[in-house]
């Protein structure tokens, strides 16, 4: 390797260990300013940025996008939008967005189409990936899981479970 080649490796190395925390500074800090703006109910704020960072595949943030069109919270209400966003973000392994798309497909209003054994799928993986600071979500989502189960056959949850075994989160 040149010496030339040698110094255009050092400096994008360089480049790249800077500007990776100054990317991830700007992600939490848009991150914190799109809630702060969505308590004060300033909903254009809230979309715009995370418009953005759902965009650029965050699955944080598509997952709040999804939410805000699950309810119409600054954007029309469309709940083809919000099962878009939660399914992007519920392949990566966000536990949120699994909980959203099980409760869509068990408990939602048509879209995606009910699906019992999709919906105790996604369930059953947000569960897995909720932590300690998720407690309410982790309760509710045992709650609703338990509710599947008792409308499915032992076909279906076996289904469901093979599922959940087979599913591998996409970067």
């Amino acid at each position: 390797m040149t010496i030339r080649k040698l110094l255009t490796l050092a400096a994008t190395l360089l480049f790249a260990s800077i500007a990776a925390p100054a990317v991830a500074q700007s992600l939490e800090a848009e991150m914190r300013e799109a809630a702060g703006a969505y308590e004060r109910k300033d909903m254009a704020t809230a979309v715009r940025i995370w418009k953005v960072w759902a965009d650029k595949g965050n699955a944080e943030a598509r997952t709040l996008l999804g939410a805000m069109y699950w309810s119409g919270e600054g954007v029309p209400r469309n709940h083809t939008e919000a099962a878009r966003l939660y399914r992007l973000a519920a392949d990566q392994g966000y536990a949120r967005a699994q909980n959203d798309l099980g409760f869509m497909y068990g408990f939602g209003e048509g879209i995606p189409p009910h699906n019992d054994v999709e919906a105790y799928k996604w369930l059953t993986l947000a569960i897995k990936g909720y932590t300690s600071k998720n407690q309410d979500r982790l309760d509710q989502a045992i709650k609703d899981k338990a509710t599947l189960a008792k409308r499915m056959t032992k076909a279906q949850i076996a289904d469901a479970e093979a599922r959940v075994k087979a599913f591998k989160p996409v970067p």
